[in-house]
Order: C-alpha cells, then structure tokens, then sequence
C-alpha cells in the first residue's frame, strides 16, 4: 500500500474516532472548562434586566450572577425572580444565549445588618428558594458593612447563631451559601468551623486581602480547596487586571491548580479609572478577555 493511500485511511480512521466522542471532551467545550467566567448583572448596570444575558454574551462571559434586587427596609428583596414567570424568562434567555446563571446574590446585605434584621430567614430564604427553582446552586451573602467581624466583633455570636440556622435552610434547599467577610483567611477558618455547616463557605474576593496588604496567595493556601465555593476574581478600581501590578493572576491560577480547586471566577470590579463606570463593554469585556487567557 503506498504512502498516501495509508495516510488516507489512518486519518479517516481518526476522524470517525473522534466524532464518536461526547461533545463535552471536544476542544473549547465550555463543559471542560476547569475555569468558568462570569460577570455580574449589577455591576454591568443591568440589574434583574434580561438584557444582562446579551451583553454578558457581548462581553464574552461564560456566565451571570444575577442580583436579588434591593433590599432597604422591606422585610424581603424587591425581586422580580419571586415570579414564575419572570424565572422563566430568565431561564429561557440563559439557554438563547448560552450564558449560564452561576449565582444569586444578596447583595442588599452589604448595607443592611445581616446579624439585626429581624426578618432574615424571610430573605435568605427567598433568595434559596430563587435558587432552588432556578437550579443554582450558590447564593452569594455579603456580611458587609454593618456585619464587619473586625470593626464590630460583638455581632460575632449573632452572626455565628444566624449562620447556623441559613447553613439548616441552605442544605435542604442544595445550595450553598458563599460569605464575604472582613476576616483574615486564617479568621475565616475559624468562623466556619463555628458554624459548621458544610452549606456554609468563602465566597473568597481577590480585593480584600489586597487592600489590607495581606498575602493573597497565602490566603487561598490557608483556606483551601474545600472552603472557597466561588471567587470575586477583581481588584478595586483604578487600572483594568492586566495592569495590576498587585495582583498576579498567573501565580493564582498556579495556586488554584495545585489546590485542584475549579468553579467560576466573578469580575466585580477592576475598572479602568480612566473610563466611565458606564463604559461597561470596554471595562468588563477587557477583564473577561484578559481571565480567559490566562485561565482557559
């Protein structure tokens, strides 16, 4: 048999081969991905808006946190996602565009006293059950301002109870709820094995250690694999992630690898100063091109 002959029938050998294979394990299939994107619909100006999912598509994002809606003294969320209909129309435009919904997010709570309201399980509890009829499966819970564990450590025995009892709701409900501290990673450790919850972990914000000067790499080592659900993967504001000079995404990656940790990275923040907060393609779309190269 010549040369070309057999080059001829090995190569159609494998390509058959290879259209036998799920379509999850072909090259670029967002199922593989070890690392998913995504942005948030509140920071991309489109807050429980449909429209999120196309621009999120434009952006070039994988997926979407979606927001609760406001919170301010109702005794819940003002949300629109507490409607059937409504989800389902989210949940139609997720599938049209290929955007998934990574999270549901509290972030009403960065204002409000996670550890004083008194209709607390009322809210987180709706936010779960958004979850649950969504299927997602981690809730986003900003302790905030108001819940800093540093600034007010008196609220820690109220907070620890509260968590307590959503970690109960959360694990009937299959979701786990990520929490944003004020804590040290090492603090953070501590809370948890206080609460005790395995629905209870770090929604872990690449910002907070930075800010305070504390070793970001460090951080994630001491919290490790099993602790962190989900990560805010951006600075403050001032320069786009591929000019931070304090922060080295290809070292993170690297630690995440070795800790064998995979799950979605949320761009929060990480504007260029320079540009408008409207500038939204032109920010966002810069950070998401920038954590794709490096991640994907």
């Amino acid at each position: 048999m010549d040369k070309r002959r057999r080059d001829f029938i090995v190569g159609s050998l494998l390509l058959g081969a290879s259209a036998l294979l799920p379509k999850t394990l072909t090259a670029g299939s967002a199922k593989k991905q070890r690392y998913k994107v995504a942005v948030i619909d509140l920071m991309i100006l489109k807050r429980q808006k449909l429209s999120a999912f196309d621009l999120a598509k434009e952006i070039k994002a994988d997926g979407l946190e979606l927001d609760m809606g406001g919170l301010g003294n109702r005794d819940t969320f003002d949300s629109k996602l507490a409607s059937l209909d409504q989800r389902q129309e989210f949940l139609k435009k997720s599938k049209e565009t290929g955007v998934e919904i990574c999270s549901i997010a509290m972030t009403g709570f960065y204002a409000q006293s996670f550890a004083e309201r008194p209709t607390y399980k009322q809210m987180v509890g709706d936010c779960l059950d958004t979850c649950r009829k969504m299927d997602v499966k981690i809730a986003f819970l900003p302790l905030g301002i108001t819940g800093d564990l540093v600034e007010h450590p008196e609220l820690r025995p109220a907070i620890v109870e509260r968590l307590k009892v959503v970690g109960d709701m959360a694990k009937k409900a299959g979701v786990v709820v990520g929490i944003e501290t004020a804590l040290d990673a090492q603090g953070e450790l501590e809370l948890l094995n206080d609460i005790g919850s395995k629905n209870i972990q770090i929604y872990f914000n690449f910002s907070n250690p930075l800010k305070q000067g504390r070793d970001l790499i460090k951080e994630l080592k001491i919290l490790g694999r099993k602790h962190i659900c989900q990560i805010h993967c951006t600075d403050e504001d001032g320069v786009w992630l591929e000019n931070n000079t304090r922060l080295n995404m290809p070292l993170v990656k690297e630690t995440l690898d070795q800790m064998r940790w995979s799950g979605w990275l949320v761009i929060e923040r990480s504007r260029d100063a320079n540009l408008s907060p409207r500038m939204v393609k032109e920010n966002f779309g810069a950070n998401t091109r920038f954590m794709k190269e490096i991640f994907q």
